[in-house]
């Protein structure tokens, strides 16, 4: 198995508004799950959610890597590989 090459973006990071998706609370629009940037610690909806803001993010800004900030959950997903690492 050959590692991501994304990974090295990877960074200690601390949630930037853990109550929610950032743009979501911002707007007043509701969301399903929360997806943690790994870069930057930007927190943004997924992509069950209608606004999406977590792949947003990763294209826009360019940081691929997030992880699930849903209880229990710990995986990790590369938005340009499309795969979990």
């Amino acid at each position: 198995m050959i590692a991501d090459p994304h990974l090295s973006l990877v960074r200690p990071v601390q949630a930037r508004t853990p109550e929610g998706c950032e743009e979501c609370l911002r707007a007043g629009t509701a969301w399903v799950h929360l997806r943690l940037c790994l870069s930057c610690g930007h927190v943004g909806c997924c992509d069950s959610s209608l606004m999406r803001h977590a792949r947003a993010h990763a294209a826009q800004i360019g940081h691929p890597i997030v992880r699930s900030l849903e209880p229990g959950e710990s995986w990790r997903w590369c938005y340009v590989d499309q795969t979990y690492v």
